[in-house]
């Protein structure tokens, strides 16, 4: 599969229903590569494995679920490639309850890369404010 709007769609949707707690998890995962290196205003880790991967991604998870997450808007993505194996996808997205109301609204670059596996996201990171 390219790396293309059509597979970030299939991305977002698993993360959207893993953070109403009605997705598959192994699902989401599946996006993720190893290493998956995640950047934000709170520092920067390297998760090596699927186990650290299913954790980090899990509190992101729950933490959402604990604030009453419901959907998201796409305000705006934007995907660049880079070459025959790697695009650059940002984005901004109004994270809202089940009333509509916006919870927050992220922007994030995700840098995703395609071996033989497909591709998968290698960096996440979150933009800071």
């Amino acid at each position: 599969m390219a790396i293309d709007a059509g597979w970030f769609q299939t991305y977002l949707s698993a993360f959207v229903a893993c953070a109403r707690g009605d997705g598959d998890l192994a699902a989401l995962l599946r996006h993720y590569g190893r290493p998956l290196i995640i950047s934000s205003d709170d520092g920067v880790v390297t998760l090596t494995t699927e186990e650290d991967v299913a954790a980090v991604m899990q509190g992101e998870l729950d933490g959402l679920r604990a604030i009453g997450y419901d959907h998201t808007d796409v305000v705006h993505v934007e995907l660049t490639s880079l070459n025959s194996t790697s695009a650059l996808i940002r984005g901004t997205f109004s994270r809202r309850d089940r009333h509509g109301h916006e919870l927050n609204c992220p922007t994030v670059t995700y840098l995703v890369t395609e071996d033989g596996a497909g591709p998968r996201i290698s960096v996440l990171a979150a933009h800071g404010g």
